[in-house]
Formats: C-alpha cells, structure tokens, sequence
C-alpha cells in the first residue's frame, strides 16, 4: 500500500524544480511541493491513506483524528471510515483556521467530547507550525491530545518542532522517499 500511495503521490501531488521556485506557506523557498489534496481527495488515495494512517493510530491512544481545516478533513474522513470497516471507530474532527464567531462559537467541529484523548492529522509538514497550531486548539478545547501523525514528512525539522509539544509523532512518507520514487 505505501509503494502504491508513493507513486500515486509522486504522479498527482510532488513538483520537483532543480532551482528553488516553490514558495511554501512558510515564505521560504523550496526546490520541491506537495500538495496532498489530488490524493487524499481521490478514490483510491482515501483508501491508501485511510489504511495506512490507520495503521500508525493502532499504536496510538485515541478515540478521535483530526486537524487544522482543509489538509487533515479528507485524511480524518478516510481514516474514520477505515476504522469502522475494521471494527476499531475512531471519531473524525476538523479545527477551524478561523474561530466561529456565531452559534457554538468553537474552533473544534465533530462528535467529540472535551477529555477525549485525540491524534492530530496533518498532509504535510514542513516547520510543522500548523501542526502547534492544531495542538493548542485541541488543547484549548479540552481534548487529550496523545500524538501526531503526517502523510508526508518534508524533513525540515517540523517532526522534531512538532515532539517537543507531543511526544508520539510520525510519518506514513519522507521526502527522501518521495525523491527516490521520483528520480526512478
């Protein structure tokens, strides 16, 4: 399934430039992007992704995954619908960019409870900025939060960021193995 979910990535979602022409959300400039969307939004990456993700939450405390709005939405989604194929449910959530400012007035939307003990869901990282920023939003709405898992690893120190607010971190892919696919 990862080979398959590499290749997959490597043909919809990674653009490789010898020159650095990508900016990131960051403001740095990149030889290399991923944009996971093509992917997790597909038939088939929902369900490579659902498995795979679901795979490294086995390990993992949780009742509920989910993260910052729009990169973790699909991911959460095929993982929650993969655990319940598998007869383990875990919850899927979504955290706001923007806190509501009408109705329940929360950064935290789905079928969660405040004690729940919660994986962040990230597509990619980079700094893993965003990933803090979901950490202490989930944090800030009394969730549990017990690691952090990302579909794609850029290996510039975000996963490292990331350990120093939650301890079990992981990657389902890294950058190295992303440009080994695509140099083949």
């Amino acid at each position: 399934m990862k080979k398959r979910l590499i290749d997959i990535i490597c043909e919809k979602s990674f653009k490789y430039s010898e020159t650095p022409v990508f900016k990131l959300a960051s403001g740095n400039m990149s030889h290399f992007y991923v944009n996971c969307k093509p992917v997790t939004l597909s038939p088939e990456g929902a369900y490579l992704v659902g498995h795979l993700i679901f795979n490294h939450l086995e390990t993992m405390d949780c009742e509920a995954a989910g993260g910052l709005t729009f990169g973790a939405d699909p991911i959460a989604v095929a993982v929650s619908y993969t655990s319940f194929l598998k007869n383990t449910p875990i919850k899927a959530f979504s955290i706001r960019k923007a806190q509501k400012d009408h109705g329940m007035i929360k950064w935290v939307e789905g079928d969660i409870e405040a004690g729940a003990k919660v994986v962040i869901l990230e597509d990619v990282t980079t700094t893993g900025g965003s990933t803090i920023t979901a950490i202490n939003r989930a944090r800030e709405a009394g969730l549990d939060v017990t690691g952090v898992v990302t579909l794609v690893d850029r290996q510039e120190g975000g996963i490292e960021n990331i350990r120093t607010h939650v301890s079990q971190v992981s990657a389902v892919i890294t950058r190295d193995e992303l440009m080994a696919s695509y140099r083949r």
